[in-house]
Formats: structure tokens, C-alpha cells, sequence
């Protein structure tokens, strides 16, 4: 089928309606850099690349507005000249399916809910969305939230969207909070900790008042030992204190060693960006409260998993080769859900993208869901085992 490439709300509002008439699933792809993701579907691609550019920025406001089909790689560089940032830290998930660089975009980013290091303190994407433009699977357009940084009145609809993965509308336009890029940073490390260890150093300094900006460790493999990251940031002054009172509370982890900017930089890249796990294995996000951490990497590491650790813990990155049902229960077990990430065609046909939710949250979700898309337009099957069994109305 060919793909559908609207450029205007008025076209894409005609491109849905046509969709729902005919019976036809649409899925929704800006860069597609996350296209290897779920099953495959029988879907016509809707493509969104004519919702892109910058439409609005106000530095002193700290409000960026833009289409949600703007790539990533245009918006940083545009904040980064008025020394500011996506706080959240989105990232480019191409690379992990081997796909070039440079092709995500804001709205991929914001409807998969990605965030790096920093959402352990600055928050989620959902939390710097303040609005947006979308059109439902009703085929109407429809606004959210507002282009101001202060609480407006009604449905919170921008949390709603952010994270939805597209099946509730096709965003156009997101408009985000912005904040200034901090005067300086420091990165602490120590190193040979196992994960149990880790952990606990972890929420040791979370527990602190040295205000963590953000804290991961990376396994170590070969000749390379294990690191425990602790990023800090703000002004200098306070940066400098917060280092000293670091370096004391850990001490009895081991010793801690300040990074050169440019090993700090490749470091939180690794992990932002999942680099250690780079390959074909199937690949698992695992969200579970940080003290689940190390149950889970003791139940999957003896079997050949490899990993890394990611918001103090409360996030797990597992590149596992084997029972997926094993995984899920691991995290099940830690208090938390896993989601498949990367893995074969074959894989991805027989075990679902997001982890199965108990039968009361799955017919909320529905029933949320069918609001916004009574025909079912945005269900391609593509993200849940429970999608083609629920019951449209």
C-alpha cells in the first residue's frame, strides 16, 4: 500500500477519515527510527515528515513550539546557541537496530516517552510537554495543555499523548518547556562495584543532599572494570561542595575518582544510548523500583545476560538471548514491567512489544483509547497481544 504523506491538518483529517471508511489500520511514522519496534503489521504508513520545523521559540520564556516531524538533531543545536536544553535528555534510539543516526524525531521522541540520565532528576517527557496540536482517529483536530509554563484548567491531555506510542492521535505540533543548560557539571565514578554494591551507592547519594543530577553503572566486561556514575550539576560553586560531600559519604564504597569532561561525556553516552549492548541479541527495557535492580540482574546474568543500570536502577537494560516469558516475570517479580526492545521478525510476531497489563488496566487503557479511535484506525497490532482482542465500541 502506498504511504500516506499529508502535510496540512486539514489533509491529514481527510487522510484519517478515508482510513476509518475503508477499514484500513494507519501507522503512524515520522523518522522512523523505531519502526523495528513490535510486530509487524499490515498497516498503510501515514508519513508525518510535512508536520516539521520551528514554529515558535521564546528563550527568555522558556517555550519552544515546533511539528512534531522536526528531527531531534535541529532542535539541539537551535537550544544549545541560547545555552538551553531539552531537559528530559531525548536521545536517538536508531542506532540500537543499526539504522543511522540523526533520524528521530520530536514527536517520535515525546509519544515513546524517551528520556536519558537525567529524567532520574528533571523528570519525564511528559513532563516538559506544556501542549500540542494532534487529530484524533475520529478524524477531528484537537488541542491540548497551552503555550505557557503554568497549570491551565481542564484534562491533562499532554501526559495522556505523551507515551501513547501513537495510538491515540497523530500529533502536528508539541510545544515544550525548555531550561538553561547548567553552568557546570562533574562526574564522580567508582569503580569494581558489583551490582549489589552499586545499588546501595546509588541510593546512598540519592538520599543525600547532594542534589544527584543523575547515577548509572556499566558492568564490566573483559579487561574494563565496572563503573558507578554520579553526574552533578548547577552552579559552580555549589557543584564543587556537592563533590566534596560526595567523595566523603561514598568513601566506604571505594574511592571515588572525578572524570575529565571528555570521559564523563562518553560515558553517559553508554548510557543514554545503550552502547554496551549494541548487536543482535533481543534487547529489554526493564522499569522496576531501583531496589529490584540487582534481583533481576541475579535471576538473568547466570544465564548469559548482559546489562547495565540506568536511573539509579530503576531502570535495567538486559540484552538477553532467552526465555522472553522469564524476563517478564523477573521484572514482575522486582515490583516492575519489561518491554522488548529490539529483536528478530520472528520474535517480535509471537511475544508482544509492551508487557501485558492485568485485565482492569488493559480495558481502561481500551476503553481511553476507543474514545479518540472509536474505528480502531491507529490499532495496528503492533504494540500488545491484546489489542486484536478487544472489542471495538
Amino acid at each position: 500500500m502506498p504511504d500516506l504523506a499529508p502535510a496540512t491538518p486539514d489533509a491529514l483529517c481527510d487522510a484519517i477519515a478515508e482510513a476509518a471508511r475503508e477499514g484500513i489500520c494507519l501507522e503512524i511514522r515520522g523518522g522512523g527510527s523505531k519502526a523495528a519496534m513490535g510486530a509487524a503489521c499490515n498497516a498503510k504508513v501515514l508519513d508525518m515528515r510535512g508536520f516539521a520545523g520551528i514554529i515558535d521559540y521564546d528563550p527568555p520564556e522558556l517555550v519552544l513550539t515546533v511539528g512534531a516531524a522536526t528531527p531531534l538533531v535541529e532542535i539541539e543545536p537551535l537550544l544549545a546557541g541560547q545555552n538551553q536544553m531539552l531537559a528530559f535528555e531525548p536521545w536517538d534510539p536508531g542506532p540500537l537496530f543499526g539504522n543511522a543516526e540523526k533520524s528521530a524525531t520530536i514527536g517520535g521522541i515525546v509519544a515513546a516517552g524517551l528520556a536519558g540520565p537525567r529524567r532520574l532528576s528533571m523528570g519525564a517527557a511528559r513532563d516538559h510537554l506544556l501542549g500540542f496540536k494532534a487529530v484524533s482517529g475520529r478524524a477531528q483536530f484537537f488541542t491540548g495543555g497551552a503555550k505557557v509554563v503554568k497549570n491551565v484548567t481542564g484534562y491533562d491531555l499532554p501526559k495522556l499523548l505523551a507515551g501513547s506510542w501513537g495510538r491515540i492521535a497523530a500529533l502536528t505540533e508539541l510545544t515544550l518547556k525548555v531550561l538553561p543548560l547548567p553552568e557546570t557539571h562533574a562526574t564522580l565514578a567508582i569503580e569494581g562495584l558489583n551490582v549489589r554494591q552499586a545499588q546501595a551507592a546509588m541510593a546512598h547519594a540519592l538520599g543525600s543532599r547532594a542534589e544527584i543530577a543523575a547515577a548509572a553503572h556499566l558492568p564490566g566486561h573483559g579487561t574494563s572494570q565496572a563503573q558507578t556514575l554520579f553526574r552533578l550539576h548547577g552552579f559552580e560553586p555549589s557543584v564543587k561542595a556537592r563533590v566534596s560531600m560526595l567523595v566523603a559519604m561514598l568513601a566506604e564504597y571505594g574511592m571515588t575518582e572525578k572524570l575529565g569532561e571528555t570521559e564523563a561525556a562518553a560515558a553517559w553516552q553508554s548510557v543514554r544510548e545503550v552502547t554496551p549492548l549494541a548487536g543482535s541479541w533481543p534487547l529489554w527495557r526493564v522499569n522496576i523500583p531501583p531496589s529490584g535492580a540487582p534481583q533481576v540482574v541475579a535471576a538473568l546474568e547466570p544465564l548469559g545476560a548482559r546489562w547495565l543500570l540506568d536511573w539509579a536502577g530503576g531502570l535495567v537494560w538486559l540484552a538477553f538471548d532467552g526465555d522472553p516469558m522469564l524476563v517478564r516475570r523477573t521484572a514482575e517479580q522486582a515490583g516492575g514491567h519489561a518491554m522488548l526492545v529490539r529483536a528478530p521478525a520472528e520474535l517480535r510476531a509471537g511475544v508482544a512489544m509492551q508487557h501485558p497489563r492485568p485485565p482492569g488496566l488493559a480495558a481502561l487503557e481500551a476503553r481511553v483509547r476507543r474514545v479518540f479511535d472509536p474505528s480502531g484506525v491507529f490499532e495496528t497490532g503492533r504494540f500488545s497481544d491484546q489489542e486484536k482482542q478487544e472489542v471495538l465500541f
